[in-house]
């Protein structure tokens, strides 16, 4: 990628850390008395150029770029530096991941920045937005930037995000998950269960997975009923019947509402029994990030690991990508943002 010219240092006034921390703790302003101040002195801290100073026609860097919304209407990022990122601001303690959504309407508009960052004024929040790679967050906090690896990183924003840049592909990470399913899946079959009854029930846990992720599993429902299922393996069928049941037709889990999931995936309650390795290696792969992960080729891989002869039985059983997203859409509809 071809990198702006460098501007280090020229025409600002160094400003220490203890200075930026010590006054923006104490600041007590609203985001738009705040924001551009608060953009200007972390120039300053960083010893890189404000964006007037770099470009004076705010062609490729500014303060409040105007951008068209995805979702139709106007908007404006906080900053923008072309190549490198847009920048959302919001008043102390507000929403971060409100602030990244607002962002992400941006996006095309903006040139698709490789970086997306919010800020409350207390904190940082960097996300990346390199296409085909496993999203990356860096959080920096004001006592952070005592710290100068911390104050190294956001000056890479500035003038070298490709250090920034995630070294794992999506396809690498689904790889990564479904070789652990491909694996688990041939000791199911071992235990006697057929292929078509192990590969239903992985579709369940790769679901159950992807909708933690994005939010319709409240409150990490799935990844803590595996952290109770290490500590007591023979409670895991009894827990997932609970699950597959609430998923089946709405209902509640505990203390938890579960809103139903149509499509037939949970046209049963039915799991398969799983014992401590089992179920470890099932939370290892929870932990990954399903909303990085393509479905699409799921199938395909863990396949590998059921039955060569059973795939053409196997794949009209496979839950792809798209029948993931109507699943999803049709409990939870899409509402623009």
């Amino acid at each position: 990628m071809h990198l702006l010219p460098s501007y280090k240092g020229r025409h600002t006034t160094p400003m220490t850390p203890v200075e930026f921390i010590k006054k923006w703790k104490a600041a007590n302003l609203k985001e738009r008395s705040a924001a551009q101040e608060h953009f200007l002195d972390l120039c300053r801290l960083l010893e890189e150029p404000t964006p007037a100073t770099a470009d004076p026609e705010g062609e490729w860097y500014c303060f409040e770029r105007g951008a068209s919304k995805l979702t139709g209407g106007d908007g404006w990022a906080d900053v923008w530096k072309r190549g490198c990122f847009s920048w959302e601001y919001k008043g102390k303690h507000k929403d971060l991941q409100a602030a990244y959504v607002q962002l992400q309407q941006y996006s095309v508009a903006l040139e698709n920045p490789p970086l997306l960052i919010v800020c409350d004024l207390e904190r940082f929040r960097i996300h990346t937005n390199w296409t085909n790679t496993v999203q990356g967050i860096y959080d920096i906090t004001l006592d952070d930037l005592h710290e100068p690896e911390h104050r190294q990183r956001l000056k890479w924003v500035f003038s070298d995000p490709e250090r920034l840049r995630p070294g794992k592909t999506r396809q690498m990470l689904t790889e990564e998950a479904a070789e652990q399913f491909a694996s688990l899946a041939q000791r199911l079959r071992a235990r006697g269960h057929t292929p078509q009854v192990v590969a239903h029930f992985i579709n369940r846990l790769v679901f159950c997975m992807f909708t933690e992720d994005i939010g319709l599993l409240p409150n990490h429902m799935f990844s803590r009923m595996l952290e109770h299922a290490v500590q007591q393996p023979g409670e895991f069928v009894e827990l997932a019947h609970d699950l597959f049941r609430a998923m089946q037709s709405g209902g509640r889990v505990g203390f938890e509402h579960v809103e139903w999931f149509n499509g037939g995936l949970f046209d049963t309650d039915e799991a398969l029994p799983l014992d401590q390795h089992d179920t470890v290696q099932v939370l290892k792969a929870s932990r990954l990030d399903w909303s990085d992960i393509d479905p699409s080729i799921f199938g395909t891989l863990f396949e590998r690991g059921l039955d060569p002869d059973k795939r053409s039985q196997l794949g009209a059983h496979y839950t792809d990508r798209g029948k993931i997203m109507m699943l999803t859409e049709a409990t939870y509809p899409y509402q623009p943002l």
